[in-house]
């Protein structure tokens, strides 16, 4: 069992950034950030594996980055200019082969909030 834990959403106003934080109890091939907005399915936001490839949702990818520190035990992803669009609950995931589709998510963390006021 991999425990994944987020932090660093806040309420912030449109045009801020953010970044998130995701710590795994240990390491996976890959991690990734998923969002889901009140109403809406769960989408994928970006993903990073063991070998650092990340992957982007086309839609975001010009404001978000995905990166992992040393131990590859802590992902974080920066988001910029942030609209309103971008309130949603954001979820750290693993898995063990892709982490770009949910079907494919092993883990899951609890998420953490973000909310974007204009």
């Amino acid at each position: 069992q991999v425990r994944l834990m987020e932090s660093g959403g806040d309420s912030v106003q449109a045009g801020g950034s953010l970044r998130l934080s995701c710590t795994t109890s240990a390491k996976t091939y890959c991690v990734g950030w998923f969002r889901q907005a009140p109403g809406k399915e769960r989408e994928a936001v970006a993903s990073i594996n063991i070998s650092g490839t990340v992957a982007y949702t086309t839609s975001l990818k010009d404001r978000v980055t995905i990166s992992q520190d040393t131990t590859r035990t802590t992902v974080y992803l920066q988001m910029n200019n942030l609209q309103s669009e971008d309130t949603a609950l954001y979820y750290c995931a693993a898995g063990g082969r892709t982490c770009t589709r949910t079907r494919d998510i092993d883990y899951w963390g609890q998420g953490t909030q973000v909310t974007v006021s204009s």
